[in-house]
């Protein structure tokens, strides 16, 4: 029997999340494993009257375009895809895994070179995201891969992806709006500062968000949520970071990362695992060294490392930073071909806002 929470997540998806309208021209890019969500996405979207486009991904396609593509294939961006991208109202891409390792044996340099491809077309897309004339938003579906990759049973797995989106509340678009509420009177508190100090056992490093806006994450580009998140100024990054949890790329995990910051860019990076794919992805262009995103974990009811960016950066307790690309919408003009999220811990660690203490060991304490 189908999970009712499927049909939730679905109505969530399309009437709060996308906010999709009649006419409007929407595209969904799924896998074959999420059949039963892609039906009733699909169902909802042509009874809000959209203009549906489905691509249905095949599991290992990616693996052996990587493998197997010429230079010119790697360089190649197909005018649908731009198309796509400049022209239509709302996309929904949905994650559904038949093996989240299917990147591990593709080497750095070619990812790196497919990123770069799509560097012009991703700066469009996060302009539009910017204003909003492009809705987008990103969720999973849970497979047994994914949960493997989690350590859960596949039902324990679906418990914690439902739970994590409020779809057991009866309204779960009342909580998501009330989890936007509190959210806005963080960023209330913001507006208009400069100087970030962030110290800590794994962190000790200042920025200057002057001129730049937090913005909240509660459900709309992500679903799940649960972060505030905005994009420093480019040049004014210093300091020292340990990530103590994995970061994950294209299926290959890359453990104990370290980046020093001199002038706002990497000057140096380690890693005890996967150090030559994190400086491939560093040198992807000029872009790529500097920091896209400072965000700030504000889901207190995720509290389980996944291995999924989708949940993990969102977990209340820790902070997340991106190397590359940053968002137009905050005042970012960083742009880069990648955007890689790493998650550090902050316990027994604080965050200074000029001068005065908003957060401390995991936790926000401004009033």
């Amino acid at each position: 029997m189908s999970d009712p929470r499927i049909t939730k997540l679905a109505q969530v998806l399309i009437h709060y999340s996308l906010e999709l309208k009649p006419g409007e021209q929407f595209m969904m890019s799924s896998s074959p494993l999420a059949h039963e969500l892609n039906l009733a996405v699909y169902e909802e979207a042509v009874k809000a009257g959209a203009h549906v486009l489905t691509l249905i991904q095949m599991p290992g396609a990616r693996e052996i375009f990587l493998k197997n593509a010429s230079d010119d294939q790697l360089d190649y961006v197909s005018p649908s895809r731009r198309i796509i991208v400049e022209q239509y109202d709302a996309i929904l891409n949905i994650g559904a895994f038949h093996n989240t390792r299917e990147l591990s044996g593709v080497a750095p340099e070619r990812q790196q070179r497919a990123g770069r491809a799509g560097a012009d077309l991703r700066k469009t897309f996060m302009e539009r995201m910017a204003t909003r004339d492009l809705r987008w938003c990103y969720t999973v579906f849970p497979t047994h891969a994914s949960a493997q990759e989690a350590d859960m049973s596949l039902r324990e797995y679906e418990d914690f992806v439902y739970g994590a989106g409020l779809l057991d509340a009866d309204d779960p678009v009342a909580q998501w709006q009330a989890e936007s509420a509190r959210q806005q009177k963080l960023i209330d508190w913001l507006v208009g500062k400069d100087q970030i100090v962030i110290k800590g056992s794994n962190v000790d490093l200042q920025m200057s968000i002057k001129g730049r806006s937090f913005k909240q994450a509660a459900g709309k580009e992500n679903f799940p949520d649960g972060e505030i998140y905005t994009s420093p100024v480019e040049e004014s990054v210093s300091g020292w970071v340990r990530f103590g949890y994995p970061a994950i790329y294209g299926g290959r995990e890359v453990n104990d990362i370290e980046l020093w910051f001199e002038d706002g860019k990497v000057v140096k990076e380690k890693a005890s695992k996967g150090e030559e794919l994190l400086t491939a992805l560093l040198n992807t262009d000029d872009g790529a060294r500097f920091l896209g995103e400072l965000g700030i974990g504000t889901n207190y009811g995720i509290q389980r490392f996944t291995k999924n960016m989708l949940f993990d950066e969102k977990i209340g307790g820790t902070i997340h930073l991106a190397v590359g690309a940053g968002f137009p919408e905050t005042g970012s003009k960083n742009q880069s071909g990648v955007h890689w999220d790493m998650l550090c811990a902050m316990a027994e660690s604080e965050i200074i806002v000029d001068g005065a203490l908003f957060y401390k060991d995991g936790k926000i304490v401004i009033e």
